[in-house]
């Protein structure tokens, strides 16, 4: 069950410094939304607040509402960890963990969630999410060898496999591609259109052509200076924003003029 976020005049500070200022959008369900915009400029910050990902950071804090379906991530009681497990998060690092087996990196996530599964059950999980990430056939034969052994590209699929095992109902992506290869890359763009059939799906990256390629919306972040807030630019669809976007400095940055 994919489902729409709805973000309602967002900042986003560490202590005292405000580091992303005034975000509204509205994030599809089913579709796959790209943030793009220069280093620094909060996007993979604001990406962290939609499944309170940033809070493990001293002193982060947010004003405003981010709803989920129309539930509010930050109302009071509301749990994080819960909120981690309806929204799954993809780092730009892969990062299987070191010392559990391909399988075990899967099941990760359903164990830490305390869900006692049967064998049988967590083998038809195992199979099913690595089937969902394009890796079943490339490892359903060393299931029990360390995922810290598979090529770039995989562990990056694996860490998907993990993500989208709890059954979230959406995936954030940040940078997913940026320390892969040409060809690995390509296989987790082809991944990420057809995840986004299940999944709300968005996705931080540097590289125009992959915005252009995977989304359907974009949002381009921009910030005035060092030290100044990031700020939603502009947010359209994608082919939009890469062929008549409304403002200047969006057009600047998707022609390659600064950034």
């Amino acid at each position: 069950m994919s489902k729409r976020i709805e973000v309602e005049n967002l900042n986003v500070y560490y202590g005292d410094f405000l580091a992303v200022e005034g975000v509204s959008m509205e994030i599809e369900p089913r579709a796959v939304t790209a943030f793009i915009g220069p280093s620094g400029c909060g996007k993979s910050t604001f990406l962290r607040t939609l499944n309170r990902m940033h809070e493990v950071i001293p002193g982060a804090r947010v004003e405003g509402k981010v709803l989920v379906d129309g539930d509010d991530l930050y109302g009071s009681g509301v749990d994080p960890v819960l909120v981690r497990r309806h929204v799954g998060m993809v780092f730009q690092r892969a990062n299987p963990f070191p010392t559990m087996s391909i399988k075990e990196n899967v099941l990760a996530g359903v164990k830490l969630n305390n869900k006692r599964i049967s064998k049988s059950d967590a083998d038809a999980l195992v199979e099913r999410s690595l089937q969902g990430a394009n890796l079943w056939n490339e490892v359903k034969d060393r299931l029990d060898k360390p995922g810290a052994g598979l090529s770039g590209g995989q562990q990056q699929r694996l860490c998907i496999a993990r993500a989208i095992a709890v059954s979230p109902d959406v995936l954030l992506m940040d940078e997913p591609c940026s320390a892969l290869d040409p060809i690995s890359t390509f296989a987790i763009e082809e991944l990420i259109q057809e995840l986004k059939t299940e999944y709300t799906i968005v996705i931080v990256t540097h590289n125009m052509q992959q915005a252009s390629r995977v989304s359907d919306k974009t949002a381009f972040f921009n910030i005035a200076g060092t030290g100044k807030p990031g700020k939603l630019i502009e947010y359209d669809n994608t082919d939009t924003i890469f062929t008549a976007p409304s403002v200047q400095a969006t057009e600047d940055y998707v022609s390659g003029r600064f950034g």
